[in-house]
């Protein structure tokens, strides 16, 4: 390190050192916070089901999907500021590193007020677009209203919880989480089952719980990681610098956000298919949410390993990491797949109830249906952290939006014709087309990289 090397403390160097640990060092507090914050809306929903009633879970169903649309674009946002500030703390340039963390904060919280308030304004559309039922419309909105009135909570968490992954510290940012997991489910439970809150409830606990969030890890940033925290010389314009924040920060809001836009527009064939398809397909989101933590989680480890080693230049053990990554991800997954298989009736029963026989029956088809396919997520989630933390996040985006492409438009084909069993099959057709699509380019970077080195041997 530079500068303050000796003083840096509670960060991790990841550009020398056994590498399978490593990974593991940063997948298992990512994955426990992936599925710690799938709880937010995991706990609401639950407690929304159970006490106010079918239509209320089916609306917090819908407002999840909208929600997630806009939470991604900033999360997605504070994911591409990680892997700028994970490759200058590898390459040991804090001056910069703080510089980073000063421009992401101005434009950042101005962008998410922007999203605040524009999301609420277009909402009704919104909710009309994709065919909201109305017996749940007005109670969809009231919950997003609120949710997306307090974005700018959702942002200083993502962003402090960013800046400490890209330093290659995954644990506090963790035990926050989990702290506000906790808040948002007694919350949830004080404010809708004992004082009859219904769904505004459920949404002004999450907005709280956020915003606890955010506060404690800022206040440990600042405590534990000055470093990090920007100066007085560090608060300057950098065009340079600014510009390389927004393309990596808009690349990867637009991955992150079009992967729920796609799933939004498939939320619109689910809610032509009525009440009890509705009902069935929130059930196995969240289920589907908690599963996919794990390749996310995956991702997400790999991307600060290759980043911080590409920036310190170590491109070798950049690649052999993303490799290690890559195999573990799949022989999990199959683990997985046969667990979701075994468990879909009554994980799909824990949210809507024994009694829907409908909605169960939609649920489990869709499940066992999807559950197959899990591999091949598991393996596209290697490959975006691999061209996430080389710099090359054009190529998820692409990737994300060829698979929606597949997913949307074989659910509406299919849909009517199978039922949610037609949705899940078009999700697992989606994430074959996406690895594909990863494999040749992959494969292309590979071929041009040995030109180049056998070009460079001969001279």
């Amino acid at each position: 390190m530079s500068e303050e090397g000796p003083a840096i403390t509670h960060s991790r160097s990841l550009t020398s050192g056994k590498i399978g640990s490593q990974l593991l060092f940063l997948a298992i507090p990512l994955l426990l916070g992936n599925i710690f914050q799938q709880l937010y809306n995991f706990v609401a929903a639950i407690i929304v089901g159970r006490y106010v009633g079918e239509a209320a879970f089916a609306a917090i169903g819908v407002g999840g999907t909208v929600m997630n649309l806009f939470i991604f674009v900033l999360t997605g946002c504070c994911t591409g500021v990680s892997i700028i500030l994970a490759s200058l703390f590898g390459k040991g340039d804090l001056h910069n590193l703080r510089k980073e963390c000063f421009l992401a904060v101005v434009f950042g919280a101005g962008f998410t007020l922007f999203v605040s308030l524009a999301s609420i304004a277009l909402l009704p559309s919104l909710l009309e677009a994709i065919h909201t039922p109305a017996e749940i419309f007005e109670g969809t909105r009231q919950y997003l209203n609120i949710i997306l009135g307090g974005l700018l909570a959702t942002f200083f968490y993502n962003l402090s919880a960013a800046s400490l992954r890209a330093v290659g510290n995954t644990r506090y940012a963790l035990v926050f989480l989990v702290t506000a997991v906790m808040l948002n489910a007694a919350l949830t439970f004080v404010l809708v089952a004992l004082f009859g809150c219904g769904i505004a409830g459920a949404a002004w606990a999450t907005v709280f719980s956020q915003a606890c969030s955010a506060l404690f890890c800022m206040a440990y940033i600042r405590k534990k990681l000055p470093f990090l925290v920007p100066t007085k010389e560090d608060m300057r314009y950098d065009g340079a610098l600014l510009k390389k924040t927004i393309l990596f920060a808009s690349l990867s809001a637009l991955h992150q956000s079009s992967l729920y836009i796609g799933k939004l527009l498939v939320q619109g064939a689910v809610n032509l298919l009525g009440t009890a398809a509705i009902a069935a397909y929130t059930a196995t989101g969240r289920i589907e949410g908690l599963s996919l933590a794990v390749g996310e989680s995956g991702a997400e480890s790999i991307s600060v390993f290759v980043a911080q080693n590409t920036g310190a230049g170590n491109h070798t053990r950049a690649l052999k990491g993303f490799l290690e990554g890559l195999a573990s991800l799949a022989l999990l997954s199959i683990s997985v797949s046969l667990l979701l298989f075994v468990t879909a009736r009554p994980g799909v029963i824990l949210f809507v109830g024994a009694n829907q026989g409908e909605a169960v029956a939609e649920g489990v088809a869709y499940m066992q249906s999807l559950c197959f396919f899990y591999i091949f997520s598991y393996i596209g989630s290697s490959f975006v952290g691999f061209y996430r933390g080389t710099g090359r996040i054009n190529i998820p985006f692409i990737g994300t939006t060829l698979q929606i492409s597949v997913r949307v438009v074989l659910s509406y084909w299919l849909a009517p014709l199978l039922g949610l069993k037609a949705v899940g099959l078009a999700t697992g057709i989606g994430w074959i087309s996406i690895v594909t699509f990863q494999l040749l380019v992959f494969s292309s970077i590979r071929r041009r990289e040995r030109r180049e080195e056998a070009a460079l041997s001969g001279r």
